[in-house]
This record gives C-alpha cells, structure tokens and sequence, in this order.
C-alpha cells in the first residue's frame, strides 16, 4: 500500500515538474524559517543523553504528540545538550527537529534497533543486497514543511559497526542512511554536522523544493561506500555552503536503477550545487550516476573547492541503464590532489537482475565545464563512451590543470565528441575536432544572470 502511494504521489509531482522552468539558480531564493508557535523538548517525554539509554521511544512518543500540531502552524522538537542514543524514528508535517549546540543524537548500533522496510520502487531491491533495506536513522515519508536544523548539533550514525558488517558480508540487508526523505516536499536540512553514516548521510528521493545549507557531513577514509549528499529523483535541490568528506562519494546525483528507474520515470532535474567543499577517498567529489535510469537534467554547480581526492566529476553509466544525463553546466572548479580530475565513462556499475534491457542505452549529452584550475592532478581526464550510444557536446572551456604526470598521456577518449577552448594540457582530438557548441537555455540563464568565470563560454 506504501509503495503504491509513494507511485501515485511521485508520478503528480512529477507531471507539476514538467510545467515549470528551469530553476538554474535555485540557492539564490533564501529559505526563512518561521519560528513554530509550539515547542517541546525531548526530555518531557523521558529522554536521558546520557549515551547509553535507548530514546527511541520517546522520540517516536514525542513526533506523535506533536502531530496534533500541525494544523496549528507546526512545532518543535527541542533536543538539549547530550548524547541521545536512538534507533529508527519518523519524522511527521509541519515539524523543526532543533538540535541544540552540544547535542548528539546518537545512532544505535543494534539492527534490531533500525527495522527493515521494502525497497524503493525505483531500484526495485536493496541498492547492496536483494530484498529489503534497514530503515535510516531518521525518516520522512510524504510529509510537507519539515526542517532538521540547530545550532551546530550533530547525528552521529556510529558506522563503524556497519561497515565490518558490509565488509564481512555478514548484513541480510542494505545498510541504512542517517537521513532519509522520501516523496517529501519543502524540506530544509541546516546548521547541523553529520557523522558516520552506515552508508548516506543524506538522502532525499522523490522529494521538491529541499534546502541543504551549511552543514558538514565526514566519514572517514577507510568508510566503504559511504555517501554524503545523495538527490534521488529529485526536483529543485539547493546544497551550498556546506563541506562534505566521506569514503566515497561526497555529492551523488542518482535516478534509479536500471529497468525499475525507467519504469518509475522520476528523474533527479534543477538542482544548483554552489560554495561547497568536498573530498573524496575513494569515489569522486560530484558523481552523476550511476544509477540514472529515470533520468538527470538542468543541474548547475558553481564555486567548488574539490581537495585530496580521487575524482573530481564523474559521470558513470552502462548499456541497460536507458536514462540521460543532459543540460549539466559546471562552472569555477577549484581542484587540488585529485588524482583523476574528470571522467565519463559508460562501462561502469552492476545491474539489479538480469531483466534488465541490453538496449536501454543511456543519452549522455549537453555538458559543459569552465573556469577550472587545478593543482597536483594526476590524470586530466577519461572519456569512453558508449559504441552503440556515443557521448556527445561534452564542451570544456577555460581549464587548466597542472600535472604531476606527463601531459602525453592526460587525457583518454573514446566514442565521445565535443569542443574544447583554452584547455591545458591540451585534450584530446575527438573535444578538438567539433564546432563550438550552442548554448542551451540552461546555460544562457546561468550566464546571463552573471555566473562566476571569465572563460569564453561553451554550452550547447
């Protein structure tokens, strides 16, 4: 019954999303939070932050009683100083989860304590195992006007248990996110650090109009495939002025996997990334993909200082995934230790199940990167596109990256094209070879409403 719910609400929102304009530069509309006319703290429904005691239920106690709010202009649910040690609670309409300077709210590392829940329709099982997935550590489901936010609070998921559990293959099911919202609207997530997620940090899907700002997300290193931002066939995304370091991805755009996404349809499209910080151990800083299948278009990152990683921007898909990645502006790059500054590559990523279409060839197209300076790159990029479904009008304007590797072999492409101006070192011939790209209205809002560079422009 949930899931066909989620279907039906995805499916009128996303049917609203195609009638709007793009939202090129969507951080530039501020977020205001109204102070709720209610408040409570955590402790009147017996709450202890002493780090041991389980507060799951007066956490799940305390959102029920505040539902009989929500009508009356929403309320608050006030976490004090201390370490509140919880498993899986839901969050409920109309609600600002303040956590106050000090205050921990604490993830437990007993299963048991997270619940199991179906899998996303648009992925069809869990994204690590088949079957089912642990719940997140706090949850949203078709809820409107929610806010999680404080004064530099922290929710601590205490991974490190999750990931020998990952490592070890001892887990029955996926592991779970810190944050999860899903066919949610006007979320806003603010002013809080997050640390250690069993996998994501954050992880909206479905969801319109979400607010990410000044937040910071790290896990460490040796994390293995820990996520830090995660829009999941999304609509009007705002992440800036927050850093993000993390095992492996530290912004991941994602739409689905494989025949499940191209059935569920919802594509992750306006989103504006700017003035965020991020590294990378092991994936890549700004990730499209690879699961894609429902599709990610109409996205503008500006400003971004991408520091002692592995990958700057990826662009990751593979025949049977279908879907696109198109209309993609990246502007003012700022790059430093990254071994691999950018890579498309369609020869990436496993499938759900063998029913997956052989194919649904993905449309990679309409990129444009500008105004990057990058220091101690090891390799400037690795382009290798599809045969059947070459990459094309990948546009690169007014780069230049200092090696620590010989120029002959910075660049590798196959089955791609586009154009290159004022690139170093220089590309290789399929970006050489193309006519200048026209720009698309995406770009040309970008560019007219004065985005940073002074690059000759190359959209398409």
């Amino acid at each position: 019954m949930l899931v066909a719910l989620l279907l039906l609400l995805s499916l009128s929102r996303a049917i609203e999303a195609g009638g709007e304009e793009n939202d090129a530069r969507l951080c530039d509309s501020k977020v205001v939070l109204e102070p709720r006319p209610h408040s409570v703290s955590i402790t009147e429904f017996g709450a202890v932050g002493d780090g041991k005691t389980l507060n799951t239920i007066a956490f799940q106690n305390a959102i029920f009683y505040l539902k009989s709010f929500a009508d009356k202009g929403g309320a608050q649910l006030y976490v004090p100083p201390g370490r509140w040690l919880t498993g899986s609670f839901n969050l409920t309409n109309h609600l600002t989860l303040f956590l106050e300077k000090g205050a921990v709210v604490v993830g437990s590392q007993d299963p048991a304590h997270w619940g199991v829940v179906e899998p996303l329709p648009s992925y069809g099982r869990g994204i690590e195992l088949p079957g089912g997935r642990y719940q997140s550590l706090i949850n949203g489901y078709i809820l409107e006007d929610v806010v999680i936010t404080g004064d530099d609070g922290v929710i601590d998921g205490q991974g490190s248990a999750w990931w020998g559990w990952f490592t070890d293959k001892s887990l029955n099911y996926s592991r779970p996110h810190l944050v999860e919202f899903i066919s949610s609207q006007s979320v806003v997530v603010s002013n809080l650090t997050f640390l250690n997620a069993p996998a994501y940090s954050i992880h909206p899907v479905y969801c319109s109009d979400v607010h990410i700002q000044n937040i910071t997300v790290y896990s460490p290193p040796e994390s293995p495939f820990t996520v830090g931002i995660a829009p999941d066939s999304s609509h009007k995304v705002c992440i800036e002025d927050s850093s993000v370091r993390t095992g492996y991805d530290s912004i991941a755009l994602k739409s689905g996997w494989d025949e499940y996404g191209i059935s569920y349809g919802i594509p992750t499209s306006n989103l504006h990334i700017r003035r965020v910080h991020l590294e990378s151990s092991t994936g890549s800083t700004i990730a499209f993909g690879s699961e894609m299948s429902g599709g990610i278009s109409h996205v503008h990152i500006e400003e971004v200082q991408v520091y002692h990683s592995f990958t700057g921007v990826d662009f990751r898909t593979t025949r049977g995934r279908g879907g696109y990645i198109t209309d993609i502006s990246i502007t003012d790059l700022d790059m430093e230790d990254v071994h691999l500054a950018f890579r498309a590559t369609g020869q990436w990523g496993t499938h759900p199940d063998d029913k997956f279409d052989p194919l649904a060839l993905p449309v990679i197209s309409r990129i444009s990167i500008r105004d990057v300076a990058g220091r101690n790159i090891s390799v400037a990029g690795e382009l290798g596109g599809i045969m059947e479904s070459p990459f094309t009008f990948l546009c690169l304007s007014n780069i230049t990256l200092s090696l620590d590797s010989a120029p002959s072999h910075s660049w590798t492409c196959s089955d791609v094209s586009g154009y290159s101006s004022s690139v170093s070192p220089e590309p290789c011939t399929e970006l050489q070879a193309g006519k200048p790209c026209v720009e698309s209205s995406l770009l040309r809002s970008i560019y007219d409403q004065g985005s940073t560079g002074t690059g000759e422009a190359a959209g398409m």
